[in-house]
């Protein structure tokens, strides 16, 4: 071998690629659904398995009764509920419900939360604690003293209005009554959504507006609402989804759906087919058929809201 000859580095075979075990891949990729899975267990169990019992049943006929069988009917539970005439009626009195408590969850709640959101320090506490407390009362307890104050003898309503009127017995006081009572229990929450909303806006966009002359009611009405558009839309969703169910304790405690029907709305119908008739089959038909246009309403909802409201980029 010459001193020019050099000798070629001998030739490393390639490595063999590591195979990792089925188990251990598993692993790797199990934490992030092992901290989700209570939380969906939890939803199949209160949420999804309900539904489909629900579903189930409303082709059967049952009085609740564990030693009476459940009967097979079709749709029979379906055509009754339609025939019957306390089914309609029952859709008017909770449009009527929504539309008297969209005050109490849009309009009170800008208004209060523009008026105070300039409060700070002590005084913000002291004001929030006063507004959520209604909140925070439970609803029978709420109802037992609202029961007390509309009194017709001796209630504190009759003697600051100076008037004898028999709230709680009479149709239309006795909507108003449900309409109010419900009103003033998520009126706190309304106003804390709402305060939560205009804290999100960026105070830069009314410094803006001020420099280019623009007048407080100017910058409210064209910068300000615009931008809480989404906060007021999803309080507009809670009020047509939960409106029947805020004031079924209500409803269940003073009026029991009276006087004359004047306060059953879709929720306390609901109720009242299937514990107050023992007739399961038409409740669950009922729900069935109530889950299926309020969330068809809420689908709506929800494609107009993304198309039509304002956004903070």
């Amino acid at each position: 071998m010459t001193l020019l000859e050099v000798p070629a580095p001998p030739r490393l075979s390639a490595p063999a690629a590591v195979t990792i075990p089925w188990w251990r891949r598993v692993a790797r990729a199990a934490p992030p659904y092992l901290f989700l899975a209570p939380g969906l267990a939890l939803l199949v169990v209160w949420t999804y398995r309900p539904l489909v019992s629900a579903v189930q049943l409303s082709f059967y006929s049952w009085n609740l009764l564990p030693t009476s069988p459940a009967r097979p009917v079709g749709f029979d539970n379906f055509g009754r509920l339609f025939a019957l005439p306390d089914f309609g009626a029952s859709i008017g009195r909770t449009a009527v419900l929504i539309l008297g408590l969209l005050p109490f969850t849009l309009v009170v709640p800008v208004v209060v939360g523009l008026l105070a959101r300039h409060v700070r320090g002590r005084a913000a506490t002291v004001y929030q604690a006063l507004v959520f407390a209604p909140m925070l009362v439970a609803p029978v307890a709420g109802a037992a003293v609202w029961q007390w104050m509309l009194d017709p003898r001796a209630g504190l309503v009759n003697r600051v209005l100076g008037t004898t009127t028999n709230w709680l017995q009479e149709p239309g006081s006795a909507q108003l009554a449900v309409i109010v009572i419900t009103g003033w229990h998520v009126l706190g929450f309304a106003t804390l959504v709402v305060a939560a909303g205009l804290a999100g806006i960026d105070s830069e966009y009314s410094a803006a507006a001020s420099l280019d002359g623009a007048t407080r009611w100017q910058t409210t009405r064209w910068l300000t609402l615009p931008l809480l558009s989404p906060t007021l839309s999803f309080l507009l969703l809670m009020t047509l989804l939960l409106a029947a169910q805020w004031s079924f304790p209500l409803i269940n405690t003073i009026t029991h759906g009276g006087p004359s029907g004047a306060t059953t709305n879709i929720y306390f119908l609901l109720w009242d087919y299937a514990f107050g008739s023992f007739d399961a089959g038409l409740g669950a038909a009922a729900g069935l058929v109530f889950f299926l246009g309020f969330g068809l309403i809420a689908l709506v909802l929800v494609r107009l809201t993304e198309r039509l409201s304002f956004h903070d980029s």
